[in-house]
């Protein structure tokens, strides 16, 4: 055995510990470093000819990239929409390793069946029906790749082909409509092959609305003289965290044959609190599902889960046609069931911080996000120079300057704020308008990070 190998495994307890040391004091010191690195990495070194050990590496990469590591586990990292960790879901991470399980198959492993467990209780959370099956996957791009390939059966399926046996090319052209579609939808659609071009865009509800318009969504369906196509409803749109009408676009269903995709990636979540509930009434009438998990759940990164009621099709796609795997019979194993075939336990993390909180531990996250959400965008509505682009809906704030929003004045903001380390925000554009983006998803913000961030944006604009 390579010396410095036995020597790690002879000290793996202590190696163990000064991981574990590490790590405590990086979730410690997280709310109080910068939120951000803007300064350059350091250029790439070489390969070492002979090993440090770990201890050694644990030394360098603390003295080498740790500094230059974002906060983005921290309180004030409201870029994107993304979550930090909690302390079971890190704690189910750390074993995740330890355990080392693949999880495709259940074959000499409880892995798998605690990963349907963890899939049901998430099914219950969403208000999802049994009838619903899911998987673990990387991310919310990856879910909705999941739920559109599935589609692209059920579309073979109502042509009378078969898209998996004779690929993309026997459906001839595809449409698949939505009303203000996340940018996944496209890149699932170009990696499906079924290409950007299939999106439709239907016209979204007048008023500063980014939901879709129903009776325009009706009237593009009959215009499709009963061809089947695919729609992709939204549950939390990315600038302002709006809502298709689940349930009237799934009653349209009655006169119109498409296939019902909901992007609920981090909207879904709003099925947890009850003010806010009816947002989501309807999703239990979708054909397949889009959660991400690293958002509003807060386990580490990568993980989402897919669901859909069609199982058939969606093992008719992902099957792994060998003989030392088996046919996928009775209940497949995961293998058959998602793009991947070697896959890590992403359902521990989620497991542990489930068990751990219940619904009334996430419930309380979402309600607070919710609440700090609704304080910037007070604090931003009285902040001369700025402007609220929309209302604050749920966990989503988006604003920009009160005169002359151009890109690069926005974009000279966002740098002032980053540059000052106590924030992150994302720059988009909203209605034509350059802005910034404020998500709150992690469980550790309070109201005092929201003030901070406050007098971050008022010192970036000088006042």
């Amino acid at each position: 055995m390579d010396p410095a190998l036995a020597g790690d495994l002879a000290r793996l307890p202590q190696l163990l510990q000064s991981a574990r040391d590490a790590a405590v004091g990086e979730v410690g010191a997280s709310a109080g470093r910068p939120v951000v690195r803007l300064d350059a990495a350091p250029a790439p070194g070489p390969l070492p000819s002979h090993g440090v050990g770990a201890d050694g590496a644990l030394a360098r990469f603390a003295d080498r990239w740790a500094p230059g590591f974002s906060g983005s586990a921290g309180p004030r990292y409201l870029g994107f929409v993304t979550g930090g960790v909690t302390p079971a879901a890190l704690a189910g991470d750390w074993l995740t390793g330890a355990y080392d399980q693949n999880a495709s198959a259940a074959v000499g492993s409880w892995a798998a069946a605690l990963e349907r467990e963890t899939v049901g209780w998430l099914r219950e959370l969403f208000g999802l029906g049994e009838e619903h099956h899911g998987a673990f996957v990387t991310g919310a791009t990856m879910s909705n790749a999941v739920g559109l390939a599935v589609a692209r059966e059920w579309l073979g399926e109502r042509l009378g082909v078969d898209v998996a046996r004779d690929g993309v090319a026997a459906l001839g052209p595809v449409e698949v409509l939505s009303g203000s579609p996340h940018s996944s939808i496209g890149k699932a659609l170009s990696v499906l092959g079924l290409g950007r071009g299939a999106l439709r865009q239907v016209p979204v509800l007048p008023g500063n609305r980014e939901a879709v318009d129903v009776a325009a969504l009706d009237a593009a369906l009959a215009e499709r003289a009963g061809r089947p196509v695919v729609v992709v409803a939204n549950a939390g749109t990315v600038n302002t965290v709006d809502f298709d009408d689940l349930r009237a676009v799934a009653a349209l269903r009655e006169k119109h044959d498409f296939w019902l995709h909901v992007d609920a990636a981090f909207g879904g979540f709003a099925a947890l609190a009850p003010a806010h509930a009816r947002l989501v009434d309807g999703l239990d009438a979708a054909d397949s599902v889009c959660v991400d998990l690293h958002k509003w759940l807060n386990v580490p990164y990568d993980s989402a889960v897919q669901f859909t009621r069609r199982r058939d099709l969606q093992t008719a796609v992902f099957h792994n046609s060998a003989a030392y795997l088996g046919p996928p019979t009775g209940e497949p194993d995961f293998l058959h069931l998602t793009p991947e075939s070697s896959r890590r336990l992403r359902a521990l993390p989620a497991w542990f911080s489930l068990m751990a909180y219940g619904r009334a531990g996430h419930r309380e996250i979402v309600e607070r996000n919710v609440a700090s959400a609704r304080l910037l965008g007070e604090r931003v509505a009285r902040l001369p120079g700025l402007r609220l682009l929309a209302p604050v809906r749920l966990n989503v704030v988006c604003f920009t300057l009160a005169d002359d929003p151009s890109p690069e004045r926005v974009a000279a903001l966002d740098r002032a704020v980053a540059a000052g380390g106590a924030a992150f925000l994302s720059p988009t554009v909203y209605g034509g308008v350059p802005a910034l983006r404020a998500a709150f998803s992690n469980w550790r913000t309070e109201e005092a990070d929201v003030e901070r961030v406050a007098d971050a944006l008022s010192s970036a604009l000088g006042r």
